[in-house]
Parts: structure tokens; C-alpha cells; sequence
């Protein structure tokens, strides 16, 4: 019966797919400048809804057939499941690799969710998707010259070299040199990604949707939402040079202090489009190749310092949040003031790339945000449980949110040791934690469905972070953790002060009509009322 009704629901999706495309394709080829390429692309619309709706049944079989009479709970189970979850990923990994553009971003975004969901897809996804992107042709990267600005890249540029040091999901770098010398980086989106990505959503969502409505704990639509709002502003490169510029600019006013160790490449606005982005070319190591770091004279430990630093500061004072700081994007080079610490080592100078995908958080979630982490880092429970249901959690599920913020079990969250969060990174920890993550799967999904998206996407952050952090430190570091600690407090205090401000400087327009003994009793009473409020929340 299942059965015949995955068969039936394949049937019906099939037919309505090739309808739409058939039917709204037929009227976009004719009105299209270039019915070729049309063609060619509403043709491949319906295959990849097809190879869709395929993967999706021939995953909820999987699942529905191999763990049919297992008892819950049981070693067979276990390792049953074990089996399903590897041939489940490696068949969307596959899925992602046929159909390229979003759905590699797709999987690359699970690869990221490490224990959000089970710990086969991550590693199958991040083994892949991070080193295995697409590659266009020289004669698809000339074409997007060509539509942008009219020339080929020869033309545009005195040196262009079509050989690609670097591919991702929706575009590749090439190294160049402009007609003034100067040697630079062009990101060239790859061709027609723009014309496919509503279809491409859209398909994503019938396999979403589908694996949804036949394993009800399976609910990760929220993540074709984030999908659906973030890949619009991802395929516009200018939105990511304004990101880049922005990033830079709240260094230099919200945190001055390290923004001499925080940098992003020189923007070629002359040189960028829509689908086209020109930047200063970044010498440097990977985030996480600790010897080369090390070749360059610096310690990984003031690489781990800076970038949970940089990081903070992004979260808790600016929130305006980079949210795919995974190890590809982060480049470390030497401060070019050419400081040393105390040890004569020379000091790290973050650099940041790719600026497509970032977060806004309002004043009440990065006051929230920040204040939770504080609470977590002082082992405060009252405040995790507080500031976890102001954001979203429930108080039922408060404590699952702290565990997967911090990757520790509740009764070390709350532990007053100093380093009750570190983790060593050794396979007891690992085990532990893969562990919590099968056994509170559906508790997981449902806790997803509840937070706001933007914390949805902080959690992502936190994983890369985490990531970084673990193969520069091998393992979590307490000095990371005192140094979230520090700017989540000083964050905190700068919001009550700033709503301090702003409570006070309302009074004083609103008293301009009173006379002087009436502006200071009531300016008085305010101040009784503030530290009445105060004392309540200690």
C-alpha cells in the first residue's frame, strides 16, 4: 500500500512538472531573444524535477523497507539505520552533482549543519561539495563577458587567464591583471544560473516536500526558505560588494580595535557587474592549513584568537554577520604593519572573502543572542532558559538549543568549571555528540522549525567556526570561549546603556515644557525606575 502510494505521488508530481514546464515553456522560447538557450534550458527543468522525485522515493523506500520490523533502540537498528543514512546521502550527493548550480550549494549547506542533521549526510556532503564544484568553459565564462559588458575578457583585461584557481556552487575566480598592472581576482558567475534557480527551488521543494510528507520528523523546509530568500542576493555580485564594503566599514566604526587585523579585498566597481565581480588579488593560507601558517611565522593560536574575535564582534556588536565562514573563505596572511607579539611571531591579519551570504539581526535578537551566550559561557541556567524562549526555543526545548549552540551535554553547560564548554575534539566527544544527534533527531527538526531563520543561519556560522577553530587548535580552545565571553558581556552592556541613552534623551524633549523642578523629579524617578529594573534581573 506505502508503496503504491509513493509510486502514485511520483505519477502525479511527474505529470504536473512536465505540464508547468512544458506549457510556460513553450510560450518563454517564443517570446526569448535566444530560443536555443531556452530551449536547452526548459528542457532540463522537467529532467531534473524527474531525477527529484526518483531520489526522493527511492530515499523513503530506503528508509520505510530497511527499517521495517527493527525494534527501536536496538544495536540492529542502529546499525541498519547507519547503512540507510550512507546510501541515502551518497544517493543526494549524487542528485546534486547531476543537477549543479543551487544544488550544490544545497549540499553544501548540509555539509555545514554538522549534527543538525545525521553525521553520514555532513561527511559525505563535506568530503565532496567543497572541493568538487563545477568547472565552465572558457567559452561559457566569454559568454557571460559578453553579456555583461560587451567585450571579451581579453579585451576587459590586459592579462586573463582561463584556466579557474577556484570554483564554487555559483561561480569561479579567475586571476587577472587590469591595463594599469594591477593584479586581480574576477569572479565570473556561471552561465544561466540566474535564468534556472526559481525552476531549481522549485524542484528542491518537491524533494523537500516530499521526504516531509513521508517521514513527518524529516522537516528541513526551512532551509528551502533561507534558500529561496538568500540565493536571489547570492547570484547578485554587487549586493556582495556592498556587503564586502560594509563589513570593512563597521570594523573601523563599531570595533576599532582589531580592525587593522580584519580585511576584505579592494572592490573594482568599474570593473563588476550583476554576474561579474573584480577585486584586489589575496596572497595568503587557507584558514586552515596550519603548516603554511606557521611557514609564515604566525601562531595558529592567534589565528583561532582572531577569528572567534572577528566573529563575535560580527554577531554581538555589529549584527550584520557573514554566514559562510567556512575554510575557503577565511585567508590568513601577515598584519602588513608587520607587528609581532611577544614572542617575536609575526601577527595574523584575517582576511575575508565572499560576501554574498550575510545576516542582519535586530536590536532585541543580537541583545538576545548576545546575552545568551554570556549566560552560556557563565553557566548561568535562569539566563540560558530566559534568553533561549526570547528567542524562540520553548521552555521545553531550552535545553536542546544550548547543547547544540555549544555542543555539550546540559549538565556541562551549566557546570561553573571554566572550560565546561571546551571540547577536546577526541573521539569520546565525537561519538558523544553523533550520538545526541540520532537520538534527538525529531527534537532537533522540531526545535529548526521554531527559531527564526536568522538564528537558523548563526547556527550554521557557529558550525564553520567550530570547524575552523577544531583544525587549527585540534580541538575547541578556552581562550575562544573567554573571548565570546567578553564581547557578548560587553555587548550586553552597551545595549542597556544605549537603551539608557535613548530613555533619557526621550525625557528630556518630552520635559521641555515643564518647569526645572518638575524635569528633575521626574528625571529622578526614571533613574529609580532603571535601577528598580536592574535589580529584578540579577
Amino acid at each position: 500500500m506505502a508503496a503504491r502510494s509513493l509510486w502514485r505521488t511520483r505519477t502525479k508530481l511527474l505529470v504536473v512538472g512536465t505540464a508547468l514546464c512544458g506549457g510556460s515553456g513553450a510560450a518563454f522560447i517564443a517570446s526569448s531573444d535566444d530560443p536555443s538557450t531556452t530551449l536547452k534550458l526548459c528542457t532540463s527543468i522537467p529532467v531534473r524535477l524527474y531525477r527529484n522525485t526518483v531520489t526522493a522515493a527511492s530515499i523513503a523506500f530506503d528508509y520505510e523497507y530497511s527499517l521495517l520490523g527493527l525494534a527501536e533502540g536496538s544495536s540492529e537498528r542502529a546499525k541498519v539505520k547507519h547503512e540507510v543514512h550512507l546510501r541515502s546521502a551518497q544517493k543526494l550527493q549524487e542528485l546534486c552533482f547531476k543537477n549543479g548550480g543551487i544544488y550544490i550549494k544545497l549540499g553544501q549547506h548540509i555539509g555545514q549543519l554538522e549534527y543538525l542533521v545525521p553525521e553520514e549526510y555532513v561527511r559525505t556532503m563535506r568530503e565532496s561539495m567543497l572541493n568538487k564544484c563545477p568547472i565552465s568553459s572558457y567559452e561559457q565564462v566569454c559568454e557571460v563577458f559578453k553579456k555583461e559588458v560587451g567585450e571579451m575578457p581579453d579585451q576587459v583585461f590586459a592579462e586573463f587567464d582561463p584556466v579557474p584557481i577556484a570554483s564554487a556552487s555559483l561561480a569561479q575566480v579567475h586571476v587577472a591583471r587590469t591595463h594599469d598592472g594591477k593584479k586581480v581576482a574576477v569572479k565570473v558567475q556561471h552561465a544561466h544560473m540566474t535564468d534556472t534557480a526559481a525552476a531549481d527551488t522549485a524542484a528542491v521543494g518537491v524533494l523537500v516536500n516530499t521526504l516531509h510528507r513521508i517521514f513527518p520528523s524529516f522537516d528541513y523546509r526551512w532551509l528551502l526558505d533561507e534558500m529561496s530568500e538568500s540565493l536571489p542576493k547570492e547570484l547578485d555580485f554587487l549586493v556582495e560588494a556592498k556587503n564586502n564594503e560594509k563589513c570593512l566599514d563597521n570594523f573601523r566604526k563599531l570595533s576599532p580595535h582589531i580592525a587593522e587585523y580584519v580585511y576584505a579585498p579592494t572592490i573594482y566597481w568599474n570593473l563588476s557587474t550583476s554576474k561579474l565581480l573584480t577585486m584586489e588579488f589575496m596572497d595568503g593560507a587557507q584558514v586552515n592549513d596550519v603548516d603554511k601558517i606557521r611557514k609564515l611565522g604566525i601562531q595558529p593560536y592567534e589565528v583561532s584568537k582572531l577569528v572567534s574575535q572577528t566573529f563575535a564582534e560580527m554577531m554581538f556588536k555589529h549584527g550584520f554577520v557573514h554566514c559562510d565562514p567556512h575554510a575557503a573563505n577565511l585567508i590568513v596572511r601577515p598584519d602588513p604593519s608587520g607587528k609581532r607579539n611577544i614572542y617575536g611571531k609575526r601577527k595574523p591579519q584575517l582576511v575575508i572573502l565572499d560576501h554574498g551570504l550575510y545576516k542582519e539581526l535586530d536590536f532585541n535578537t543580537r541583545f538576545n543572542y548576545a546575552s545568551l551566550w554570556k549566560a552560556l559561557v557563565f553557566s548561568d541556567a535562569k539566563a540560558i532558559k530566559e534568553h533561549s524562549e526570547k528567542l524562540g526555543a520553548g521552555d521545553d526545548l531550552y535545553v536542546l538549543f544550548a547543547g547544540i549552540l555549544t555542543m555539550r551535554p546540559w549538565k556541562q553547560v551549566i557546570d561553573t568549571s571554566v572550560d565546561h564548554l571546551v571540547i577536546q575534539g577526541n573521539k569520546e566527544d565525537v561519538s558523544e555528540l553523533q550520538m545526541y544527534a540520532s537520538q534527538y533527531f525529531s527534537e532537533i527538526s522540531e526545535l529548526l522549525r521554531r527559531l527564526p531563520r536568522v538564528i537558523l543561519l548563526m547556527l550554521k556560522t557557529n558550525d564553520c567556526l567550530r570547524s575552523v577553530n577544531n583544525e587549527l587548535m585540534q580541538g575547541s580552545s578556552l581562550e575562544s570561549f573567554l573571548i565570546i565571553g567578553k564581547v557578548s558581556s560587553q555587548a550586553v552592556l552597551e545595549a542597556k546603556r544605549a537603551e539608557k541613552k535613548s530613555l533619557m534623551k526621550w525625557l528630556k524633549v518630552w520635559l521641555e515644557g515643564f518647569s526645572v523642578e518638575a524635569r528633575l523629579w521626574v528625571m529622578q524617578f526614571a533613574l529609580w525606575i532603571l535601577q528598580v529594573r536592574k535589580s529584578l534581573t540579577l
